[in-house]
């Protein structure tokens, strides 16, 4: 045989053993899982479903032409929450490994590393990564490198620096704040960045630490402490939790910036961030990417394009807040 044909021969063997999942598409329907590490989506309990991201990620995929059932399968898993329930489910999906994983919450970091410990061939696609570069799971946003590639919500300090601007703006005479996060959050380049700029407006930013679990202790804290406004962190554990939080903070008349529209539309205050239902609308497009062939590797990771400000008015007359109307012009919409 000749050198060429060898070298081809090998070449072949090789793309089939990292990416098998390719070589069956012609024959079979392609699978995509979708995992979470907390909430819900079928019969999801209020205010703690995936429903709205989920259905956003699948309408991506119809809008390309992708039918679920049809031209490929779809498959959800949540932890529910769970410490060390991500690995099991990643263990039992690559049992029977899927064409893509979708990681999905805004901790896909900790979906994306219970995969990347058990598989470096299997592609997986971040809806909503946080700071994938420092955490290891890629080696640059422009080359990804490895099997995971995807979208990053990380939006650095400047975003998180401009809710607390926001939370001034409703309630100027707040110096007590408190941050309702994870420890991660809280010591992050975007937790520094708040504490920082609160520093220089003559604010106090306190930690209102929660775990994965437990909130308890949080909200024990932040009643203690006295404090005039909220500050909730970009976590999917706050997400899954929105309606308890936002609750918590109209009990207690209290001002609160979220980092998303998901809030104000349960009832929070004021929000504003990236918008998740459009970053799952375009991770649909680099999972059909890879269906049709594309290497995780070289897929740049991408970041959020659309930014909202979001602005329940209701949830301000509960609480005896007067809204400034330069800020209600600014909305990009008023939740009456």
């Amino acid at each position: 045989m000749r050198r060429r044909d060898v070298n081809g021969l090998i070449l072949g063997q090789v793309a089939s053993a990292l990416w098998p999942q390719r070589a069956a598409l012609a024959n079979r329907v392609p699978r995509v899982a979708f995992v979470v590490p907390i909430g819900q989506f079928v019969e999801a309990k209020e205010g703690d479903g995936w429903s709205g991201l989920v259905k956003a990620f699948l309408q991506g995929l119809r809008d390309i032409g992708y039918v679920d059932g049809t031209n490929f399968s779809f498959e959800f898993y949540s932890a529910e929450g769970r410490p060390g329930r991500v690995d099991e489910i990643a263990a039992h999906i690559l049992r029977n490994p899927p064409d893509v994983v979708l990681a999905g919450g805004g901790g896909a970091n900790e979906v994306a590393h219970a995969f990347k410990r058990l598989t470096r061939t299997v592609p997986i696609v971040m809806a909503n990564s946080s700071d994938p570069v420092m955490q290891g799971l890629v080696a640059s946003l422009a080359k990804p490198g490895g099997n995971i590639t995807g979208f990053s919500g990380n939006t650095g300090p400047e975003v998180e620096v401009k809710r607390l601007d926001l939370l001034r703006e409703v309630a100027p005479d707040a110096t007590r704040i408190a941050y309702l996060g994870l420890k991660i959050d809280w010591e992050s380049p975007a937790g520094v960045g708040v504490r920082g700029a609160a520093a220089r407006l003559g604010a106090k930013v306190l930690h209102a630490e929660h775990t994965p679990t437990d909130y308890e202790g949080a909200f024990e804290f932040i009643t203690k402490e006295h404090v005039q406004g909220l500050f909730v962190g970009r976590n999917p554990w706050n997400f899954s939790n929105r309606r308890a939080i936002t609750a918590f903070a109209a009990d207690r008349r209290m001002a609160a910036v979220y980092p998303t529209r998901e809030f104000p539309q349960v009832a929070g205050l004021i929000s504003y961030g990236p918008s998740l239902l459009d970053l799952y609308r375009r991770a649909a497009g680099y999972v059909d990417k890879v269906l049709k062939g594309s290497n995780p590797s070289d897929l740049p990771v991408d970041q959020p394009t659309k930014f909202e400000l979001v602005i329940n008015s209701k949830a301000a007359q509960v609480i005896g807040f007067t809204l400034p109307v330069s800020l209600l012009a600014r909305a990009d919409e008023v939740i009456e």
